[in-house]
């Protein structure tokens, strides 16, 4: 079947572990291929599938590892920079808890943690370029969302003030993505100050509309925000370059909303799930994304809170798979139609 849209592929960075076969990546893209998917997303940050600095410095290296993906029968479909990403910008409420995603030498200091994510971001584009990918997934980091919610009030230009400095962090980077063919989608997601198309938009405002400021489109989080994830394509879809196929549910009740009362995943009125046990309207996107051409990935992340993940890999694939579209080269209603003719129009017309 010939589609558009690539797939199925999978988001190896749930999956790593120190066991076999989800410690080394020849094994576990052996075994996502093996469960019918055609692509890896690859975690940068994740040494055990990749090493990002010797895959900036080395063409061997990224030929290695594209060697290693086509044996086990699946392409490289994006390298993936979240968590590096979200350190480009940390609110010191959030400083000890992102500590854990930085090397031991730049914890407790913060302007060596933001260097160091910067350094990290520009090797992520050179290693992707050497593999011959043009798009990357990543998250903005966040300096505003602990003043999401308007109470205390929030001090006039504060949110203002957070945009300018994210696009004074991110356009130098983005400038970068660009001098090397490569592109930045990222994840609109709670926790970010970028979480919705209108922060989407004041984002790349700050940015001065940058080309290489794209969307990592992921429905699980706009479900959960309530967010008119379809809707969103019609706004955004020029902007979308990745696309991240994961399910939610939101089931508020007369003790939980939007915001879940800080309970548990199993217990919040909204969480993610599976594919296919959530509520996202996937035969919807597809046909958006389709309708729109966007030819890139549909990427699995898998992520529930009842489900293992060996059961939710295995679902994934042929979930993915059925709602790939094989786009039609005629109009259901050419057979009506026949040749133009200028007098039965004219005379149609009255003219």
């Amino acid at each position: 079947m010939s589609t558009q849209i690539k797939g199925p592929a999978l988001f190896l960075a749930q999956f790593a572990a120190d066991d076999a076969p989800f410690n080394s990546l020849a094994e576990i893209a052996a075994w996502a291929a093996g469960l019918g998917y055609k692509g890896v997303q690859i975690p940068t940050f994740e040494a055990r599938l990749f090493d990002l600095d010797k895959a900036a410095d080395s063409q061997a290296y990224c030929d290695e590892v594209k060697g290693i993906c086509a044996d086990a029968g699946v392409e490289i479909t994006e390298l993936s920079t979240h968590l590096q990403g979200q350190l480009v910008a940390v609110n010191p409420a959030y400083d000890a808890a992102f500590d854990a995603f930085a090397p031991e030498d730049c914890r407790g200091n913060p302007a060596k943690r933001q260097a160091w994510a910067v350094d990290q971001m520009k090797k992520a584009a050179i290693a992707s370029e050497r593999l011959g990918l043009n798009h990357t997934v990543s998250f903005t980091g966040s300096l505003a969302f602990p003043f999401l919610y308007p109470w205390p009030q929030r001090p006039d230009g504060l949110i203002e003030e957070a945009f300018a400095e994210l696009g004074r962090r991110w356009t130098p980077i983005l400038n970068h993505y660009s001098d090397h063919g490569q592109d930045i989608g990222f994840e609109i997601h709670p926790g970010e100050d970028v979480f919705d198309g209108a922060t989407f938009e004041m984002f790349v405002d700050a940015c001065g509309g940058h080309e290489a400021a794209m969307i990592n489109y992921d429905p699980s989080h706009f479900l959960l925000q309530q967010l008119d994830y379809l809707a969103f394509i019609d706004l955004y879809h020029d902007r979308i370059n990745a696309f991240h196929v994961k399910d939610a549910e939101f089931n508020p009740d007369g003790r939980q909303g939007v915001y879940s009362g800080y309970q548990g995943w199993v217990n919040r009125a909204g969480r993610f799930r599976s594919l296919g046990d959530g509520q996202v309207d996937f035969a919807g996107i597809f046909s958006k994304l389709t309708q729109y051409g966007y030819d890139g990935w549909a990427v699995l992340e898998w992520e529930c809170c009842i489900k293992s993940p060996k059961q939710g890999a295995a679902e994934g694939a042929p979930f993915i798979k059925k709602h790939l579209i094989e786009v039609t080269q005629k109009a259901f209603d050419d057979f009506a139609g026949g040749e133009r003719d200028e007098a039965m129009i004219k005379g149609m017309l009255g003219l």
